[in-house]
């Protein structure tokens, strides 16, 4: 049922009128961490104060209630008789550099670095295989190396910076 909904409501929502802006200003903190236990959890049924009180370490049910009633007023989650669920996701602060698949929230660099690695790793068996590596094998090596140095490098710094 919520899965739904957040399809039918165009999914991702990039911060650009007013009322995104303020749920830019609002959604930090302990809100956020509320948020991203939403997003990873969004499936057909609820998710109700308990849960959120559990799998957060909060000292009671009232500080998930109140966070996520705070999530409501924002337009990002409804309340319905199983608890709450997603109906809005917006890519606000940290969530920018992350993307969700299914379940899952993945740093978007990931898929870069994975792809460049692959490469590099499939052309020096090339180059090996000719048994021959001139400047330009060599050039491709260390640009080709640089590339992925620094998309790892970006992918465990947004990793880092999840909540």
């Amino acid at each position: 049922m919520w899965h739904n909904r957040l399809c039918k409501n165009s999914g991702v929502v990039v911060p650009s009128s007013e009322a995104d802006r303020k749920i830019e200003g609002q959604l930090h903190g302990t809100s956020l961490k509320v948020y991203w236990y939403m997003l990873k959890h969004s499936g057909e049924s609820g998710v109700g104060a308990r849960e959120v009180q559990r799998a957060l370490g909060f000292s009671s049910p009232t500080l998930a209630a109140y966070h996520l009633e705070k999530l409501e007023e924002l337009g990002l989650v409804e309340k319905a008789q199983d608890g709450y669920g997603l109906v809005r996701e917006v890519k606000v602060g940290v969530l920018k550099q992350f993307v969700r698949v299914g379940a899952v929230m993945l740093p978007r660099h990931l898929f870069y670095a994975t792809l460049f690695t692959t490469l590099l790793v499939l052309y020096a068996a090339y180059v090996v295989s000719l048994g021959q590596v001139g400047v330009s094998g060599v050039f491709a090596l260390v640009f080709g190396g640089l590339g992925v140095i620094i998309g790892w490098y970006e992918t465990l710094r947004a990793w880092r910076q999840r909540i």
